[in-house]
């Protein structure tokens, strides 16, 4: 099963004023890398050696010559890196910073969907558990699903998980007919229709991206979907001048700083308390956090030899098949 070190409380540890440089040396006194998503706080990402999404950074994890992987993202990709490196220590700035996709697919319960179809093969995004893995076939991501599975013969039945907003665009991108797990993102479910339409009306110089976890609502104004990666380079080779971006808004700084001359609009939520949609997981991590896992070299991710064996064989499926 799944493990993590505890984390001790450094309530006493001080903070230095100057935190990038004390991270920086850090790094160099750990031979660590610093590996953060683009929906981490925007100081997180400016101190991060790689920024990238989750088959990025899967391969940036699976290359690393450090010894020490401090991963500025959430539980799941944190494990995806203990996974490709077993022998190295991996650390996770706020262990409570998990995934509510992840979440929506309990082992127990996808063991059963799974033994219900033995026919099938299990294709997994990989945002899930590493027990979610070691039960899959083959790992995707959303910026290689449609390609993962348009590799896969036609008469071979696939499930597919556990995001099933993901899996309803996989299947009208490939034209295959897949059993999917119902789980789903916060964020991405809860983008608001209305909102973004009063919006495009408002800026109608603006184009629409959006990411494929989103309810198909939302994707059926968009002008273009695609991976976080893929909404990024497509933010810099549009000609158009503004962009209303249905994704985590922390993108928007690696955005911003790649074409300083457009405009971003982050997409709101259906409910009323702000204007933008970020993921309370992802921001728990901070820049005191990540000083204070390096300084400490805990919150650890660990696990077991077996469950880590059996959830690495569907990634490096995932790798050659990219």
């Amino acid at each position: 099963m799944f493990t993590t070190t505890p984390a001790p409380n450094f309530t006493q540890t001080r903070i230095p004023d100057d935190l990038f440089a004390a991270i920086n040396t850090l790094k160099q006194e750990l031979n660590a890398v610093i590996l953060a998503h683009y929906y981490q706080d925007s100081d997180i990402q400016d101190i991060a050696d790689f920024i990238g999404d989750s088959l990025e950074l899967a391969r940036k994890a699976a290359n690393t010559k450090a010894d020490v992987i401090v991963f500025a993202g959430v539980h799941f990709m944190a494990e995806t890196a203990k996974i490709l490196n077993p022998d190295k220590l991996v650390l996770l700035p706020d262990l409570n910073a998990g995934c509510s996709l992840a979440d929506s697919c309990p082992p127990e319960a996808f063991a059963a969907f799974k033994a219900d179809r033995p026919e099938h093969l299990v294709i997994s995004y990989i945002n899930c558990t590493a027990e979610i893995k070691a039960m899959s076939d083959i790992i995707c991501t959303s910026s290689n699903a449609v390609k993962i599975v348009n590799q896969i013969p036609e008469n071979q039945p696939i499930i597919f998980g556990p995001d099933r907003n993901l899996g309803r665009y996989v299947m009208e991108q490939s034209g295959r007919q897949m059993e999917l797990w119902q789980g789903a993102c916060i964020v991405h479910e809860n983008f608001s229709e209305k909102k973004i339409v009063q919006l495009k009306i408002e800026n109608p110089e603006a184009e629409i991206i959006a990411h494929p976890e989103c309810e198909p609502p939302v994707l059926r104004h968009a002008d273009y979907i695609g991976s976080t990666t893929a909404l990024l380079k497509y933010s810099q080779s549009s000609s158009s001048p503004a962009f209303i971006v249905a994704t985590e808004p922390g993108i928007i700084h690696q955005m911003q700083k790649q074409t300083p001359h457009k405009r971003f609009i982050p997409a709101p939520p259906n409910n009323n308390s702000c204007a933008c949609n970020e993921c309370p997981h992802m921001r728990l991590n901070t820049l005191e956090k990540l000083y204070l896992a390096m300084k400490n070299q805990t919150p650890e991710i660990s696990m077991s030899e077996d469950l880590q064996l059996a959830a690495l064989q569907p990634i490096q499926r995932m790798l050659e098949m990219s």
